[in-house]
């Protein structure tokens, strides 16, 4: 089979055609590919202002700024490996139950047969029912960049189900260990001073933005990489992770966050790390001025995508 491309910029312009994930074709036969990159258009696990469920359509028109070549490496993760745009996955906006397992089914017929996945949400909520499917092996590691921890127990007097609570959900079935997952990124006020404590006992590591720029970016990766050694991980972006400066259309934004250039970084530096699947989350369309906080997302998805495929770093 040919090497799957993107449509080249100087061959039709980037404002025409059907927009995909950085311009690649829609192939839906996973067995063609090495990576796919989907999109979950759902946002049923939001608790204030929702429109993640946009987040897949809008990056899809974004990421047709982003070129094909790595600035750092001058690599292609196009040359190495068969990548292609699957498509959304199937979801339910009306019923919440529902739209979880939709997605872990979508999730089990990626992970059998092998193709690695790139996820483009929707809210945070929807890592949970991708971990259900990629994790039935065994417990995963994480790699979660976050201004928030997602590990709460419930909303609105035991709802168990939202965007703040899948990690929790996730350690409790048995899908991640919680000595292998690092989140980085957290700032913001807490709704009670323990807000954390759950974490911290299951032996979460949590490096907060206040910490990040007082180790600096060399000790954080340090970190990062003693905690996920050679674990098989899954690295989940929420885009509030960001400032707000640059990343403004989030449900959920949280300010004097680490900027775009310092989470580019992060990502390259990540590249020994055993990452079997991905997601950028939380992007939220409606909020989002000029487009930024989408173009950020089809940005990170990119960067993630090379540094999974070795394809970032001379």
């Amino acid at each position: 089979m040919n090497k799957i491309k993107p449509t080249a910029g100087q061959t039709t312009p980037r404002f025409a055609d059907i927009a995909t994930f950085f311009r690649l074709p829609i192939i839906k036969n996973l067995e063609k590919l090495d990576y796919c990159i989907c999109g979950v258009p759902w946002d049923g696990g939001t608790t204030n202002r929702p429109g993640a469920r946009h987040g897949p359509r809008e990056i899809r028109n974004a990421s047709s700024l982003v070129r094909t070549y790595h600035p750092s490496s001058l690599m292609s993760p196009y040359d190495k490996f068969q990548i292609a745009d699957i498509g959304d996955c199937p979801v339910n906006p009306a019923d919440l139950q529902d739209s979880l397992q939709k997605i872990t089914n979508f999730y089990n017929k990626i992970f059998n047969s092998k193709t690695i996945p790139i996820s483009i949400g929707g809210d945070h909520l929807v890592s949970l029912p991708i971990l259900r499917a990629l994790a039935k092996e065994k417990p995963l590691g994480l790699f979660q960049f976050d201004s928030h921890s997602d590990t709460w127990d419930t909303y609105f007097g035991g709802f168990k189900y939202t965007h703040g609570t899948p990690f929790r959900r996730a350690i409790e079935e048995n899908l991640i260990d919680p000595k292998k997952y690092v989140i980085l990124g957290l700032r913001g006020g807490l709704y009670d001073p323990d807000d954390l404590t759950w974490a911290i006992d299951q032996g979460i590591t949590i490096i907060t933005t206040d910490q990040f720029y007082e180790i600096g970016l060399k000790e954080t990766i340090k970190i990062i990489k003693n905690v996920l050694a050679d674990t098989p991980t899954y690295f989940t972006f929420d885009i509030d992770g960001i400032d707000p400066t640059f990343a403004p259309g989030t449900g959920t934004p949280e300010v004097g966050g680490i900027n775009v250039r310092e989470a580019q970084l992060i990502i390259r530096e990540l590249r020994d790390v055993n990452f079997i699947g991905a997601d950028v989350v939380e992007v939220s369309p409606p909020f989002d001025v000029n487009n930024m906080t989408s173009l950020v997302g089809a940005t990170i998805a990119f960067e993630i995508l090379c540094t999974m495929t070795k394809t970032n770093i001379r």
